[in-house]
């Protein structure tokens, strides 16, 4: 098996439309969200601890954490539908029974407090133990962002690979199921993790594209029916593929013009750590950007935080912080904006100018983020700026401009 799987993970690197190519090694939007899962999972376990959590998924601090989980789309797609509470049927059982309440908040406390491998599942056998009707190893989703190398995440179609692969007959719903699915994955893992990695979202990425038959093995016997199918789900992937290809390069050419325009302006300028090597029309960001990251007096989290907004304005040889921006694009605007609020109270004698650059058919959205009474009833200011204008007024702005006060003439603020 080991043989044949290691040709099987060739075939899956080896095809750049795979979940390995265009999820695991090449999406900066999944480093980003694993900060900004953390720290919703904290806010569901506070608000389950203060009693505001409420009695619906629709609106909680839970439905921000799935919301997150599934706008990294493939593998999440459909993470949130587990959670989605159901009146009916009463399920999952944690919205309008308290102690099943309390409970689902103290398993995801003792889980992100812990270090151990053998902590998580002890407190997954716990929960299993408790029966409550409707949480189910779906919650792994949550748990993945957590502790990557120790849980997988858990959907249909990652089972489905499994089973196919492995030639078992894992069932859903099941935490024993889960939990031992989980080992055989840790274990093929630790056997090839040279030609994957220590992180389990790689492994089963592969798991999901074999069990959405976008990925065949040797020993499928497909009828014609079923490959009539397969095409179509490739050509669907294919487009997929492109369309995000679309959105990183608009989302590069907003970088690149709110760089040009802090550069043209005074300012010393620098995109987000790991954007710097992208190119707009030939143009590289690491060509506009200072070289490194100034030394700024936060904590080590907040630090890295920081470094990865998508773009920042310093005062001329300062460390000073003049604007941030967060490029927006079908990612959750309020991720951008929670990056945007940490930066925004680390600072609370040097308050930057704060800037979301969104696409026009998002303005709505973005309009109601900013009415969330969180951002509301603070004293934080972030404005809004639309593609089209940015884009349309980047030259004149940067022939004009004197200082950031010029971003006003093109921005938008929600009174």
């Amino acid at each position: 098996m080991s043989q044949n799987l290691k040709s099987i993970i060739n075939d899956y690197k080896s095809d750049k439309e795979t979940v390995y190519n265009s999820w695991f090694v090449n999406n900066d939007e999944r480093l980003k969200a694993f900060r900004t899962i953390r720290r919703g999972v904290f806010d569901v376990i506070r608000d389950i601890k203060d009693g505001s959590f409420g009695n619906d998924f629709k609106g909680s601090s839970l439905e921000f954490v799935l919301n997150c989980i599934t706008e990294q789309k493939q593998v999440f797609k459909g993470a949130a539908h587990p959670f989605y509470w159901k009146p009916k049927l009463r399920i999952p059982d944690i919205y309008e029974n308290e102690e099943n309440k309390i409970a689902f908040g103290q398993f995801l406390e003792k889980c992100i407090n812990a270090t151990k491998e053998k902590q998580i599942i002890k407190e997954i056998i716990l929960l299993d133990q408790r029966k409550i009707k409707g949480l189910g190893p779906a919650v792994a989703s949550i748990l993945y962002f957590l502790h990557p190398t120790i849980i997988p995440p858990f959907n249909t179609a990652i089972v489905n690979g499994f089973n196919s692969l492995f030639k078992d007959k894992v069932k859903l719903g099941s935490w024993s199921e889960y939990l031992r699915m989980r080992e055989v994955i840790i274990e093929k893992n630790e056997e090839l993790k040279s030609e994957l990695s220590n992180d389990l979202g790689a492994f089963t990425g592969l798991l999901f594209d074999i069990g959405e038959k976008k990925l065949l093995i040797s020993d499928e016997h497909l009828s014609d029916e079923e490959r009539i199918n397969i095409e179509k789900k490739i050509k669907k992937r294919h487009k997929e593929v492109v369309s995000e290809m679309e959105e990183d390069d608009l989302h590069t050419e907003m970088q690149h013009h709110i760089l040009t325009i802090g550069n043209s302006i005074g300012y010393d300028v620098i995109a987000a750590a790991n954007d710097r090597s992208k190119c707009h029309n030939g143009n590289s960001l690491s060509f506009i950007c200072m070289d490194k990251f100034p030394e700024i007096d936060v904590d080590k989290d907040t630090y890295k935080t920081i470094t990865l907004i998508d773009a920042i304005w310093f005062e001329k040889n300062s460390n000073k912080i003049a604007c941030a921006f967060e490029v927006e694009k079908s990612t959750s605007i309020y991720s951008g904006i929670l990056r945007l609020t940490d930066l925004y109270y680390s600072f609370p004698n040097n308050q930057p100018s704060l800037y979301l650059i969104i696409p026009d058919k998002r303005e709505k959205e973005v309009i109601l983020q900013l009415q969330r009474p969180s951002i509301k009833n603070s004293d934080i200011e972030i404005h809004y700026i639309l593609f089209r204008d940015l884009r349309k007024d980047c030259d004149a702005i940067c022939r004009f401009g004197e200082d950031k006060h010029i971003l006003e003439k093109i921005s938008k603020v929600v009174n």
